[in-house]
């Protein structure tokens, strides 16, 4: 099932009792031990934190912004995991030692949902048997604690290119081919005029194939446009699909009742 994620706006309690407000890149219910960065940006990049020590995951988010990275964080692995499977990440940092589910069985279920997002493991274990166990469950990088911001800040730079190389420009779903650097759509060799929302809806779709996407996911992380309301999605998709399904008896856009959208399985 999709996490739920917080309002927009939910009060902050500090250690000193002072009460601050953090703006969350969704709307609904939010999953525990969930913060997101503010979803507006000059980066496109945005990486997650799976971190228990609030002061070390608190320092490593001000470092990511600082650099103009989008810094989401969860504060277990189970919280962790929820976010990594719904969201587009660039890097997933996870920590190993953490409540509910550790960093390794964390990274071992997204390896076997298919998810290729890079991943960066932190530890305090320097010991070789847990790099290489890290490793071999699908992990991208290792960083031993203590360690440098500058070293974690190359790091993520490394993953984030190896990222946007690994993203093909060609996106093919069937006879469906999709350009994203032309920002051209086509189907049976037939070109498709989409609007501007309507091909980064499609993209957003075809690179998260195997997952939901939400409404609110839809308006905020793929438009990043919190104003627009839940119906305007809706409108976009009917429009979206009279265009790539034109003829054809079965959509390739699949709705997910009370969840959202998402490529078709049989396509």
């Amino acid at each position: 099932m999709p996490p739920n994620f917080g309002n927009n706006i939910v009060p902050q309690k500090s250690s000193a009792g002072q009460v601050t407000f953090l703006r969350l890149a969704t709307r609904g219910p939010r999953p525990n031990n969930f913060q997101t960065s503010k979803p507006y940006t000059r980066s496109n990049v945005r990486v997650l934190l799976v971190e228990d020590d609030e002061v070390i995951s608190e320092r490593l988010k001000r470092a990511l912004e600082k650099e103009g990275y989008i810094a989401d964080l969860a504060h277990d692995g189970q919280a962790g995991l929820d976010l990594a499977k719904f969201g587009e990440y660039s890097v997933i940092v996870l920590d190993v030692m953490m409540p509910k589910r550790d960093g390794w069985s964390v990274c071992q279920a997204l390896r076997e949902a298919k998810n290729p997002t890079p991943i960066l493991m932190l530890t305090a274990k320097d010991a070789i048997e847990d790099r290489v166990k890290g490793l071999d469950l699908g992990a991208d990088d290792y960083l031993v604690k203590p360690f440098s911001l500058k070293e974690f800040l190359a790091r993520i730079r490394a993953l984030s290119r190896r990222s946007k190389l690994e993203k093909s420009s060609i996106i093919h779903l069937g006879d469906l081919e999709i350009d994203a650097k032309a920002k051209t759509v086509s189907r049976s060799g037939q070109p498709l005029k989409l609007t501007k929302r309507e091909f980064t809806l499609l993209e957003a779709l075809a690179r998260n194939r195997r997952r939901i996407l939400s409404r609110d996911f839809i308006i905020e992380q793929v438009w990043n446009d919190e104003d627009s309301v839940s119906n305007t999605v809706n409108f976009h998709v009917t429009s979206l699909r009279k265009k790539v399904d034109e003829g054809r008896n079965h959509s390739i856009i699949e709705t997910v009742h009370g969840f959202g959208y998402r490529i078709a399985e049989d396509i």
